[in-house]
């Protein structure tokens, strides 16, 4: 999403705000419903793994990619990629190539991922699937797609920010969600929520309940890079789901954050945002930090000036998902 999402949205019980929209609620709900139930979903042939979410937004989706082409990746799989490339011109399905493609071409996410696997841009997910079959896939991973009828799923991930959990528990736009929990959670195979344990402790007291499929946590750890980041001056700007979280880990590292800029996510840097970031920091004597997903939207000359800070997704127990896409990867190996 690219605006910022009303507060009533994640206030428990609903207030009067979002009542009031709860019939329109209904309605996005049976629109969602409805386009499930269309007709029979596309076997790829090779098994997919949709990482998708229930939330509208950003719930740390990409990171879980990531993670999970790394682990199969390690597991000696061939691993790819489909993704829409929100925001990007590509229509696909397109292999996105990290040395010649722009995020403006991909979209910004697919642009990262491709570091880590053979991503497939496609506005229609099932052509992207089947491109990344025929380009020797044996484990598809579906970014996003949790709601979209069209790729039979071997294997369904829920992501959910555990700070957030499922907001007021209504859809949009009395609330956060694509479509209600207990629905969405009845067609998933495991749910995963990302946030430190504070965070987790809570989203599992408000939500434990209603979730009867395995039960994963994660959380976003910086990746070790050998700059040591206390009292180092900042100016940070991310335009991401939640990018106060990012500026929380900043100050979590020590760092002396002058000021920290959120953006929409996706939001595109114009060339008077970067004027007015780079004249600001070199002011205020401060460094420029991103995250690794923004970065990739900065044109050459700027990105220069600007460190990104990368994050990776650790699980407290890899076991339970190992346990899930253990037959998935015996599937894929088979002849």
């Amino acid at each position: 999403m690219n605006r910022r999402a009303p507060s009533f949205w994640f206030r428990r019980p609903p207030g009067f705000g979002a009542n009031l929209l709860r019939p329109l609620g209904a309605v996005y709900a049976g629109a969602t419903a409805r386009r499930l139930r269309r007709g029979a979903r596309a076997d790829i042939g090779v098994p997919v793994v949709c990482i998708g979410n229930i939330n509208a937004g950003g719930t740390g989706k990409t990171p879980t990619v990531i993670a999970l082409a790394q682990r199969l990746a390690g597991q000696g799989v061939a691993v790819h990629i489909v993704s829409r490339g929100y925001g990007g011109t590509i229509t696909g399905p397109e292999r996105v190539d990290e040395r010649s493609h722009t995020a403006a071409q991909t979209g910004d996410e697919p642009l990262l991922m491709s570091a880590f696997a053979p991503v497939w841009v496609a506005d229609n997910r099932v052509e992207g699937a089947r491109a990344a079959a025929a380009d020797g896939a044996q484990i598809i991973l579906l970014d996003d797609g949790f709601q979209d009828p069209g790729i039979f799923h071997d294997l369904s991930l829920v992501v959910v920010d555990a700070a957030k959990g499922f907001g007021n528990g209504l859809c949009i736009p009395a609330g956060p969600l694509r479509e209600p929990v207990s629905e969405g959670l009845a067609r998933a195979d495991a749910v995963l929520s990302i946030g430190p344990a504070p965070m987790q402790e809570r989203f599992a007291a408000e939500w434990g309940r209603k979730i009867d499929v395995p039960h994963l946590q994660g959380a976003l750890q910086p990746l070790q890079t050998g700059i040591d980041w206390q009292g180092h001056r900042v100016l940070a700007f991310a335009g991401i789901g939640h990018p106060e979280k990012f500026f929380a880990t900043l100050r979590d590292l020590g760092v002396d954050l002058v000021r920290a800029e959120a953006l929409d996510d996706h939001q595109p840097f114009t060339p008077a945002l970067l004027q007015r970031l780079g004249a600001e920091a070199r002011a205020s004597g401060a460094q420029l930090v991103t995250t690794e997903k923004d970065a990739v939207r900065l044109p050459p000359e700027f990105r220069r000036e600007v460190l990104a800070l990368p994050v990776r997704l650790e699980l407290s127990d890899w076991r339970p998902l190992d346990a899930l896409l253990q037959p998935l990867l015996d599937a894929s190996k088979s002849p």
